[in-house]
């Protein structure tokens, strides 16, 4: 006998109010009952009906299960959530998370390892079918009504979990699928927002095997394969955001490791999908995670697991049509790079150390410091020349300004003039912070001042690029700039922040500048040699955007 009793709800809005008595009645008898929108004709906001359902919890309950009206639920979903509080009775647990998701990332792992709960990494929690404690409930109601206009719910949870210490586990393989019957709240246009592994039949069990401690997340999201990888050593939880081939360089692999085999091998949706299995084959072995042919229990959760990576990474340019008929191949793409990278992982020359003493960094200890010197590290097999690099010039309120870089067998430092830097491990409150941050909010882009000012915005790896260029070619010109030779505009600026981040409105402001005023010196200065900005302004942005919702607002008070 369980001394936990489960009060749950469906939330919903008018609009959708026969899904959810459907799922309330399809349900074992009281498990579910309604919640409403309690503001229905008021701005959509998921985190007002969210609250409105938190704060319903029976008399008598230990936990709360909140589930969105636009769910599936497996067979198996009520046995699994009640197994799972004896087993976890102070934890929030999370019963789905997307296939293109840091959180997905973990999941996959832990189908490699046989897990039945990973912990939550470093994203928001994903809260379309979530359980709390009685006591967590109550809590979040109260934080989330003093921050209504702050952050969606899943990001506000995220932020509160963690601030009070709450235990956070997501379900393997998930416990619920989105059916996507449209989005009240926005996020159409990501495409298809499916789970990272749902088998509706999946058997109860085991509950308490979980897998925690990750370090290393590849993921493909966007069309882009990413990597998020945890900071060693003290201090508070912080991760680096890069892309995963630049993580794989920097482990050593080979060039001709990272292209896809066959005939589509320049395929998007192939590379992609190669390089985040690959990076996850790697750690996957590094961690004596699993075997390549999977976890002798349950295998049918690893295949579905890897066969949603590709799917996942196109989710958002793709129909429901396309990505089925790209599943398979994509699938069979997935099953020979997690092959390749563990095989990497067990060579010799696969353990040779990323780090290198030959680098001194001086205003290195921030965000961005961090990310400029890992990507520095990571450029080259043999790293970057022994160089003293100086950032402390790049602090300001543009996050532009200068950096020094003076190799230690030179007699001379070269001074690089940077333009507006942007990118992970940068601040919400440069100019174009600012508009991002807004637009990760719902809130419209404001442009101040000159909608036709020109603007020089430089990405971060780009800048680390042309510091490694300065130290590679040693220019006769000790005073370079780093910037585009093409110049935005303000108002293009702004109008690629709409296209990448969230389709918000883009409105003009007052006629004060938001952005520093020209600066001929960029336009005209030399640049370093060998060297182009290569980072397209997209996908700059989302990155950005994506460090900020993540880590960004880690940093601040909401």
């Amino acid at each position: 006998m369980t001394s936990h009793q489960l009060s749950g709800v469906v939330m919903t809005h008018p609009k959708r109010l026969r899904a959810a008595e459907r799922m309330a009645q399809a349900a074992p008898p009281g498990a579910l009952r309604v919640v409403m929108d309690p503001d229905p004709t008021g701005t959509p906001s998921v985190l007002r009906t969210a609250l409105a359902a938190w704060d319903s919890v029976e008399d008598g309950a230990t936990h709360q299960l909140v589930v969105q009206d636009d769910m599936l639920l497996s067979e198996s979903f009520f046995e699994r959530v009640r197994l799972a509080i004896d087993a976890m009775p102070d934890a929030a647990l999370a019963l789905f998370a997307l296939w293109d998701s840091r959180n997905g990332a973990a999941i996959r792992f832990g189908a490699m390892a046989g897990a039945r709960w990973v912990g939550a990494v470093n994203e928001y929690f994903p809260c379309v079918a979530i359980v709390l404690p009685r006591a967590v409930a109550e809590g979040f109601v109260h934080y989330g009504r003093q921050r209504l206009n702050a952050w969606p719910d899943d990001i506000l949870m995220h932020r509160y979990l963690t601030e009070n210490g709450v235990p956070r586990y997501v379900s393997v393989p998930n416990l619920a699928e989105h059916e996507d019957r449209g989005s009240i709240s926005g996020n159409a246009f990501r495409g298809p927002r499916r789970s990272v592994c749902f088998l509706p039949d999946d058997r109860p069990g085991h509950e308490g095997n979980r897998l925690t401690g990750l370090t290393v997340l590849p993921f493909f999201k966007y069309g882009i394969a990413r990597c998020a990888v945890r900071v060693p050593g003290p201090g508070p939880e912080r991760w680096l955001h890069m892309d995963s081939e630049q993580y794989l360089r920097g482990l050593g692999l080979p060039g001709s490791l990272l292209t896809p085999p066959g005939p589509e091998a320049d395929a998007p949706d192939v590379r992609g999908t190669w390089l985040t299995a690959l990076a996850m084959g790697h750690e996957a072995a590094r961690r004596g995670l699993g075997t390549a042919e999977g976890p002798p229990e349950r295998p049918e959760v690893y295949a579905e697991a890897m066969a949603t990576i590709g799917p996942g990474g196109i989710s958002n340019t793709s129909t429901e049509e396309r990505i089925a008929e790209r599943r398979e191949a994509l699938a069979d793409v997935a099953r020979r790079a997690l092959a390749a990278g563990r095989e990497a992982a067990d060579r010799p020359s696969a353990g040779r150390s990323r780090r290198r003493s030959g680098l001194t960094v001086r205003g290195g200890a921030t965000p961005v410091g961090e990310h400029l010197v890992r990507r520095l590290t990571d450029l080259t097999e043999n790293g970057v020349p022994d160089a003293v690099l100086d950032l402390t010039g790049l602090r300001g309120p543009a996050a532009g300004g200068t950096l020094t870089v003076r190799p230690l067998d030179a007699p001379r430092a070269y001074t690089l003039t940077v333009g507006e830097l942007y990118g992970p491990g940068c601040s919400r409150d440069t100019p174009i912070g600012r508009m991002v941050w807004d637009a990760l909010r719902s809130q419209p882009v404001v442009v101040q001042g000159d909608p036709e000012a020109e603007v020089f915005p430089v990405y971060v790896d780009d800048l680390a690029d042309a510091v490694a260029a300065v130290l590679r070619t040693r220019p006769a010109a000790h005073a370079l700039t780093v910037a585009d030779e093409k110049p935005t505009t303000v108002g293009a600026l702004a109008r690629a922040v709409h296209a990448a981040v969230r389709p918000v409105p883009v409105r003009t402001g007052s006629s004060e500048p938001g952005l520093p005023a020209p600066r001929p010196d960029l336009a005209d200065g030399p640049r370093p040699p060998a060297w182009a900005p290569a980072t397209e302004q997209a996908k700059g942005l989302h990155a950005f955007a994506q460090w900020l919702a993540y880590e960004g607002t880690l940093l601040t008070t909401l």
